[in-house]
């Protein structure tokens, strides 16, 4: 009955279970309610980051939010959120019926956006671009890494484009530094002038061309189904703004992701981060591009040096040793 509000048909059980009988632990509520143990441990991580629970100082106690205020605050926020779309669809009515009203029928007035449907129509047109491209070329590469005839392939058009003065700017996930692949493309392009750095993830796919146009994925988690070529300035700006913020924050290639003063790598500090998030092991592992093996092994070991019986657990006592700042 609270699917709405981000409460699924367990965590809205252990939920009013906890209203009804605070003081119960874990195995408790699992008995009573006939689920495992996990599940209950992972409705418990939902709860929390549903600010509907917090951890109570007695050993696997649990202090649950009054639906008065917890609840109440998630309505506030869905009212808000439903407020704010209303709003941006309303102010965008008004400057799509002004554009039509100024240029609909003019036929020669430039697309703003274009669908690129397929690989092969995404890629004739990166051609294309990167053709004549006068400035820069920035680019996010998330996800598993090109396949080496990709790459090379792209020399030749990446080699001229560095000779007109075209500045390239690649962003790729760190876990593309285990490809020998790019790793010699990247050593190769660094010799014409091509710059490469690394984050633990990236949002998604996506080409910027002379601050005038941009290409971003139709579907973020189908690349098959092709490309939307943007041009609108508004947009290629916010584009363009969010690939210097990754950039500024990214990792060169030539250097190297070691321990921090806590003994936390970079992937270390955003598995911890995604985990908090409530996020589960198959998304961590598709966001850090990484395989299903590596999270749960790595979340294992933070567990162990968290002393965490659970993830939720690990989450707070992350949040408590300051590792998620």
């Amino acid at each position: 009955m609270l699917t709405a509000l981000g409460l699924e048909s367990n965590v809205e059980a252990v939920y009013r279970l906890l209203l009804a009988q605070p003081a119960w632990g874990l195995s408790q509520i699992a008995e009573h309610l006939n689920l495992p143990e996990r599940a209950v441990r992972d409705a418990l991580d939902d709860l929390s980051d549903l600010r509907l629970l917090h951890p109570a100082s007695g050993e696997g106690q649990f202090l649950t939010v009054s639906p008065e205020i917890g609840l109440g605050l998630l309505l506030n926020k869905m009212a808000l959120d439903v407020g704010a779309k209303q709003r941006q669809l309303d102010t965008a009515r008004s400057s799509v019926t002004a554009l039509i009203s100024q240029f609909g029928r003019q036929s020669h007035a430039p697309e703003v956006v274009q669908q690129l449907f397929g690989l092969d129509a995404v890629r004739l047109r990166l051609q294309q671009l990167a053709e004549t491209a006068h400035t820069e070329c920035l680019s996010f590469f998330p996800g598993g890494a090109q396949r080496p005839e990709a790459l090379e392939s792209s020399k030749p058009l990446d080699q001229l484009a560095l000779e007109r003065g075209v500045t390239l700017r690649t962003m790729y996930q760190d876990s593309f530094r285990n490809d020998p692949a790019t790793h010699e493309y990247v050593r190769w392009l660094a010799t014409l002038g091509g710059e490469s750095r690394t984050a633990p993830s990236l949002p998604m796919l996506m080409v910027i061309v002379d601050r005038e146009v941009a290409l971003v994925p139709i579907d973020p988690a189908d690349g098959q189904q092709g490309a939307l070529e943007v041009r609108s300035r508004g947009v290629v700006e916010a584009l363009h703004a969010l690939f210097s913020q990754y950039w500024d924050s990214g990792m060169p290639w030539h250097e190297h992701d070691g321990p921090d003063a806590v003994g936390l790598s970079r992937r270390d500090r955003e598995l911890l981060y995604l985990l908090a998030s409530g996020n589960t092991d198959e998304a961590i592992g598709k966001k850090l591009g990484v395989s299903l093996r590596t999270v749960r092994r790595t979340v294992s070991s933070l567990m162990v040096r968290l002393d965490a019986r659970s993830r939720f657990e690990a989450g707070v006592l992350a949040a408590r040793a300051g590792w998620l700042s």
